[in-house]
């Protein structure tokens, strides 16, 4: 899940359930420790190693067994911090932060729900990092979800526009612009991403969230309502959405087992993927002995759905001194539906893995999906380059290439 979204969350949680007198603070706490299991990305970000995201990202930060330290490093940081702020600002001079228990409680639960959340994705979380490396992801959410940043977001923003009565129109209004774009920029990006929805589905998510922002004003109703309440009314709706995405993925899994075992593949891994733009929408993948089968569906469809079979290449001599390499070893520890390819040109052999697990195309020979890994090889079995490949989406901007000897294939 991307880092703004867990932190949307964490301030969620803050005003719904330590939203006191030090309502400041700890807000701060919950939004800083649901977005801190993200820092990782500064290791892998400045490191040159090709598979960096891999080995450091969702790791140590991302671990139940760091937890209590992590959480104990920010609440100290915290109190030490509005202990050193406080005597030399004067607007800060009231400020008040809760205990440093109730501090450690607080980062403690954020930090939790990060952890949580990207489990649920399809990318998974190593939660019990150094004593397992193993991948938690349960498929329930896709990485970005706009329903879920709506149900956590949106009381937020009721509660403000009703925290100042004459402030509260205007700011209805404006929000009501705002989320109006967002909807319609949601729109057009989840279209060019090959996830369309239609157009009307974005009005009427607009005109919705207007109605939530103007109608509490009726005599006055909103302004009865606290911030924990509305966030609190938030927060529920949230585990009541889940608790949906969990029962739809059920259906979905039992659609692709079916499949599976009406066929007769032999399943080496299987999974249901959830997709945007709604809980309604899924990708089927079976990992199979020679390759991969793959579906988009929609559960509102009561047809069975249609699989592509996108085979591996036959086994080589180049396919055996790739999946050797400590860097594809480690690549195939992340992967959960690669399809192995391996061909030739000008003297060179390629290797490539296709990762089929983030988008679930109709068409899986258009390109390489994401986090797709690529071994090049010489006519005397020497490894010219390897890293990601450079097609994939946003695979662009984290390729990075090992060369040993010749020229720059990109």
């Amino acid at each position: 899940m991307d880092t703004i979204t867990h932190g949307i969350a964490g301030a969620l949680i803050g005003k719904a359930f330590f939203f006191r007198r030090n309502a400041r603070v700890a807000t701060f706490a919950a939004t800083v420790g649901a977005m801190f299991p993200d820092i990782d990305i500064i290791r892998y970000g400045f490191s040159s190693d090709p598979l960096a995201i891999v080995k450091y990202h969702r790791a140590i930060t991302h671990s139940f067994v760091a937890l209590p330290l992590f959480a104990l490093l920010l609440a100290w940081l915290t109190c030490a911090g509005v202990g050193l702020l406080k005597p030399r600002f004067e607007k800060l001079r009231d400020l008040d932060s809760p205990s440093w228990p109730k501090l450690w409680l607080i980062y403690a639960i954020a930090i939790a729900s990060h952890i949580i959340l990207d489990g649920m994705t399809s990318f998974g979380t190593r939660m019990w990092v150094p004593f397992s490396q193993r991948r938690v992801a349960w498929d329930i959410l896709f990485i970005i979800d706009f329903v879920f940043t709506a149900l956590v977001l949106l009381p937020q923003i009721v509660a403000w526009i009703y925290s100042q009565k004459s402030k509260s129109r205007p700011r209805a209004a404006l929000m009501s612009i705002v989320f109006t774009v967002v909807a319609v920029a949601a729109w057009y990006v989840a279209g060019n991403f090959g996830f369309p929805f239609h157009f009307w589905i974005a009005v009427s998510a607009s005109a919705l969230i207007a109605a939530l922002f103007f109608l509490p004003s009726i005599k006055a109703a909103g302004f009865r309502v606290s911030t924990p309440e509305w966030c609190q009314a938030g927060f529920v709706l949230t585990v009541i959405y889940l608790f949906f995405c969990t029962l739809a993925h059920h259906v979905a899994f039992q659609r692709v087992y079916c499949f599976a075992a009406t066929k007769g593949i032999p399943i080496e891994r299987i999974a249901a993927l959830p997709l945007p733009p709604s809980l309604l929408d899924w990708g089927g993948e079976i990992l199979s002995t020679n390759g991969v089968y793959q579906s988009r569906f929609d559960l509102r469809n009561p047809s069975n759905p249609q699989f592509t079979f996108a085979p591996d290449s036959p086994p080589d001599a180049f396919i055996a001194r790739a999946m050797v390499l400590p860097e594809v070893r480690l690549y195939w520890d992340f992967a959960r539906f690669p399809v192995i390819r391996s061909s030739s040109d000008s003297g060179l052999h390629f290797v490539d893995f296709n990762e089929n697990r983030f988008i679930a195309r109709p068409h899986p020979d258009h390109g390489p999906t994401p986090f797709s890994y690529r071994v090049v090889f010489n006519d005397t079995g020497d490894v010219v380059e390897e890293g990601w490949q450079a097609d994939g989406i946003n695979v662009r901007r984290m390729m990075k290439i090992l060369p040993q000897h010749g020229k720059d294939l990109r």
